[in-house]
């Protein structure tokens, strides 16, 4: 039997599925709520909801997870030593301890300095036992690696910690870019052992013993012992997941896939079966890479979204909450807070807020997540507050009379930025249960949150919801259309008319003298939970049609077991002068090589890639392994005009689907 085990942390939920692999099907699923300080024991929960009979049969396990993309985006990670070689870093990552030294290579990957070995040697003995681990960058090693490689060994000998290279990582120009991706990639290693031997622990208690699969960035899987040497290839990989999972449940290849969780909606586009791809490598926590991730367009909103009033609308805000509806099952606290709520109900805002974020509803309680680790200046009133709201939620109003405080003591904002707190309050999830459309949790508890929301904005409830609903919709539309615009133009920015424009055609406003509208040329794959009342809301605007499977809920665990494993190597080949009967020289992580002529070029570049992906995948334990060769061959331009000579770009991949236990 090919049972496969498909696991995603979520930034709310973490999904477990079991599948046959053969059938495509999912034979059973669970969720449980992401433990963020300990990412293992939501995975165990999930695990636990999973049919135990049928774990015994697993033969095969694979992990999406959020870690390394949160850990980048939140600056975590150990203390890391950079040796940049022939060229200063712009510290787009500060490394803790870094050195330049003479050396690099040229365009031609000829050396331009000698290598200052006695100025490595002295910094790496400064640093030993300081650092648990070496990124090592030079000024054109993607043209020669012998630099990388002479203080990678330095290294490996001094300090006996994990070393990195920027060759090993990417292939593409760009020291200052591969630097980085070096120096997060060095970063996120003991992270990444971290959770694996986590995750490795929980799969040993269930008597799971069947091998690993980390997701990529790419969508594709690699083996665990790979992960640990390059988790930055990992970041992105959920929402990365989430496309190969929409493509598995629907059998369709090209597509809009939009993924809708608690916290944000993740959109992403399948084209022929694989995920578009950023072509200059991704960009994460404001940093450009050189990691070849799913381009991801990624709106903060989500079944938990925050929503809070002004005069006659609500207004939907880009942080998370817990929906009332699910605080009152949890806690009957919350229930009767909102019951008495809903019997005194406030008069009407008195003027439009700036800030509406800002504002202390009766309707809304906060929970206290995790008390300030030391070095953190947190005044009083709010370590009060901390302790009050620490083992059951409470309102800012009741915490304000219970501690002698006024609420403008409480810097609730800060808290939130911090994760100290979490709220709990009126979401789009609340929506679906005030309007009748989802109510698996209190359904009394969101009314009554919904009709003190509508008496503040001046409006009665059922107009209220409505027009939730309807921002709802405006929201994800404007979303998704911006994404795709700039997917097509890549111009990131609408400016002003376009947004205008944009805005008048996913409302269908008119103008002064004309109309507007959007169609989409293809179908929408909602993924996740909510996806199943609100992505049609938005196929209904743009007149396309929407696919959700049965188990979009759990889209992005299925996408991470049915992935493949993926080697890709590529080579550069172009004239050395721009003259007729020239020889070809080659540039890949190889390093350099010269042939006669550009068939004899391709000829060799193709055996030596295919030998090189095939045993790469056979290593990340794939089986069936099936080679692809992508040759571009074009006119060679130069600045003065276009030749009689030609470039290629050969690409070779390897793939195949996991070997099972």
């Amino acid at each position: 039997m090919s049972y496969g085990l498909g696991l995603d942390t979520g930034g709310t939920y973490t999904d477990a599925v079991i599948m046959d692999l053969d059938k495509a099907q999912v034979l059973c699923k669970a969720k449980s709520r992401t433990t963020h300080r300990d990412l293992s024991i939501g995975i165990r929960g999930a695990i636990e909801g999973l049919d135990s009979e049928l774990l015994g049969d697993v033969g095969v396990v694979a992990l999406s997870s959020t870690l390394a993309t949160n850990s980048v985006v939140e600056g975590k990670g150990c203390r890391v030593g950079l040796v940049s070689i022939g060229c200063d870093y712009d510290n787009t990552l500060p490394p803790d301890y870094s050195v330049r030294i003479q050396g690099g290579h040229g365009i031609h990957g000829e050396p331009v300095q000698y290598l200052d070995e006695v100025a490595a040697r002295e910094f790496l003995e400064s640093i030993r036992g300081k650092v648990e681990g070496i990124a090592i960058s030079g000024f054109m090693s993607v043209r020669n690696s012998e630099h990388e490689m002479r203080i990678r060994d330095m290294a490996r000998e001094i300090l006996g910690v994990p070393v990195v290279c920027g060759f090993e990582l990417s292939s593409e120009l760009g020291f200052n870019e591969r630097t980085t991706t070096c120096v997060m990639n060095a970063r996120l290693i003991p992270v990444m052992e971290e959770l694996i031997r986590s995750v490795r622990s929980v799969l040993d208690e269930k008597g799971i013993g069947a091998p690993l699969m980390i997701s990529r960035g790419d969508g594709s899987m690699m083996k665990d012992s790979f992960a640990k040497e390059r988790p930055v290839e990992t970041i992105l990989s959920g929402p990365a997941a989430s496309l190969m999972g929409a493509m598995s449940m629907t059998g369709v290849r090209d597509a809009v896939v939009m993924d809708m969780g608690g916290t944000t909606t993740d959109i992403g586009i399948l084209r022929n079966g694989h995920p578009s791809l950023d072509p200059e490598g991704t960009v994460i926590g404001g940093k450009r890479t050189r990691v070849m991730a799913a381009r991801i367009y990624t709106s903060g909103i989500g079944g938990d979204s925050r929503i809070v009033v002004n005069p006659g609308r609500p207004v939907l805000m880009p942080v998370r909450a817990i929906p009332l509806c699910v605080a009152a099952t949890r806690w009957p606290k919350v229930a009767q807070a909102l019951s008495n709520a809903a019997q005194v109900l406030p008069k009407p805002m008195a003027k439009e807020l700036s800030k509406p974020g800002r504002q202390v509803l009766d309707s809304e309680m906060i929970l206290t997540v995790r008390m300030p680790p030391n070095g953190y200046s947190i005044n009083e009133a709010n370590t009060e507050l901390l302790k009050l709201a620490f083992d059951e939620p409470c309102s800012v109003l009741e915490a304000a009379e219970k501690l002698g405080r006024e609420t403008s003591e409480f810097y609730l904002e800060s808290l939130e930025e911090m994760g100290l707190i979490q709220r709990i309050g009126f979401t789009p999830t609340d929506v679906l249960h005030a309007d009748g459309t989802y109510t698996e949790f209190d359904v009394e508890a969101s009314k009554a949150a919904a009709a003190y929301l509508a008496a503040l904005a001046g409006m009665d409830a059922g107009s209220f919801v409505s027009e939730c609903r309807k921002a709802i919709r405006t929201k994800l539309c404007y979303e998704l259309m911006n994404a795709l615009i700039t997917e097509d133009s890549g111009e990131p920015d609408l400016g002003r008319t376009g947004a205008d424009l944009l805005s008048k055609a996913i409302a269908c406003e008119h103008a002064k003298d004309f109309g507007c509208f959007f169609k989409l040329d293809k179908p929408i794959i909602g993924i996740g939970a909510p996806s199943g009342v609100y992505i049609r809301w938005v196929g209904d605007i743009l007149g396309t049609e929407v696919l959700i499977s049965e188990d979009s809920d759990v889209g992005n665990a299925v996408g991470a077991i049915c992935a493949s494993v993926s080697e890709s190597v590529k080579f550069q080949i172009t004239p050395m002068k721009a003259v007729e009967g020239s020889a070809y020289e080659v540039f890949s992580r190889f390093g350099r090589a010269v042939y006669t002529t550009m068939d004899e070029a391709v000829e060799k570049c193709t055996e030596q890639g295919r030998e090189f992906v095939t045993k790469v995948a056979l290593d990340n334990n794939a089986e069936c392994v099936e080679v692809t060769v992508d040759l571009d061959r074009r006119p060679y331009i130069l600045n003065f005009g276009s030749t009689d000579l030609e470039e290629s770009i050969l690409i070779i991949t390897a793939a195949g689907k996991p070997r099972m236990f």
